[in-house]
């Protein structure tokens, strides 16, 4: 069994093992981390020879620290990460370069149709009638878009949306409230297989699919980093939030997750505020006074186009694990204006939680 796992902000960690009666055998960790002294690998491998493959990575990253040199240093590297890559082994996942990407990039598109799409694309995935996806959203109205779970009228306020014309929707995953304007927001979704997440808990597979954006950023000059439990951070504030849903798969089997990201490349404060119920407790729990200092713009600090930004994140995407120019299928694209009709563009769902 093989399982690889990129530690955020560190290195890569694959380990190699069999089981045999219900324990590990032959466990070999690698990786281009650093370690010293040279003993400690040996070490790690010592430690999870024999552990019942029904191990959780508490328990592994236990094993793990109780058996290193005292004067261990690890660097890109940590038992925890080691750990999962040992319960992505024994869960056979995949890994991004597995699968043949595609990319959707379409025109400007309705918030409640965004909503839609995020919906019918993921369950392709989860189906198996559609490769894995990423989708670049393209606005053409300014919208709120509320967590599945959030009260609609703690949330919004209806005299500040109406006022500037924004569209409010709610999606189909949990999180916080977005505000997004056209050249203001860049938005992505990833569509993927579960099997590329498996031995990850609900937590790790945020940062483990974050992992790309955080490099493309870095490409860009700016250092960021996953922020638990959904945020993307640089040294200057928060750039992004991102929320997930979980789909089964047909007859209950393995589905797909949907991974989706709003990032801020302007911000108007004013009118945020205006049109969102920011309360105290949220901006205490940030650790800020205001709302307005919560959300760095990627445009002061890349000083880029909008357009230039997601040109590059597409490019290092691509660069790293290839990607196809795809498209909405017109099956999907009926699928999407259906559920615009019955579901997202309906009160009945919008308010679903008053």
């Amino acid at each position: 069994m093989h399982g690889e796992y990129k530690v955020p902000g560190g290195k890569l960690v694959v380990v190699d093992l069999d089981v045999a009666g219900g324990v590990l055998r032959h466990v070999r960790v690698a990786g281009d981390f650093f370690l010293e002294p040279d003993e400690a690998i040996g070490a790690i491998d010592n430690a999870l020879e024999g552990a019942p493959a029904t191990t959780d990575a508490a328990g592994l990253a236990a094993r793990i620290t109780a058996a290193l040199p005292k004067d261990t240093v690890m660097f890109g590297l940590t038992a925890e990460g080691v750990a999962i890559a040992v319960r992505r082994a024994l869960a056979q996942a995949t890994e991004w370069g597995d699968y043949d990407w595609q990319l959707i990039h379409d025109q400007p598109q309705p918030p409640a149709l965004h909503m839609a799409l995020d919906e019918v694309i993921t369950a392709e995935v989860a189906a198996g009638r559609r490769a894995p996806t990423l989708r670049v959203w393209e606005w053409d109205s300014p919208a709120v878009i509320i967590g599945s779970f959030q009260s609609l009228r703690n949330e919004v306020d209806p005299e500040g949306t109406a006022r500037h014309g924004v569209t409010v929707v709610r999606r189909i995953s949990g999180g916080g409230a977005m505000f997004a304007e056209p050249q203001s927001t860049i938005t992505y979704s990833l569509a993927v297989p579960e099997a590329l997440v498996s031995g990850l808990s609900f937590a790790d597979s945020y940062a483990y699919l974050d992992d790309w954006v955080l490099g493309a950023l870095g490409d860009m000059g700016i250092r960021a980093w996953y922020q638990p439990l959904n945020d993307i951070a640089t040294e200057v504030g928060k750039v992004a939030g991102a929320a997930q849903k979980r789909m089964v798969g047909p007859d209950g089997g393995p589905g797909a997750v949907l991974h989706h990201v709003t990032m801020s490349y302007d911000i108007d404060a004013a009118k945020m505020l205006d049109v969102l119920r920011i309360g105290k407790e949220k901006l205490s729990d940030k650790g800020t006074k205001s709302a307005k200092k919560r959300v760095d713009p990627l445009r002061r600090q890349t000083g880029l186009p909008r357009e230039e930004v997601i040109a590059r994140m597409i490019g290092s995407f691509r660069d790293r694990y290839g990607l196809t120019r795809g498209a909405v299928t017109d099956a999907e694209l009926a699928r999407a204006e259906e559920l615009v009709r019955t579901k997202f563009a309906h009160e009945e769902w919008t308010a679903r939680v008053p």
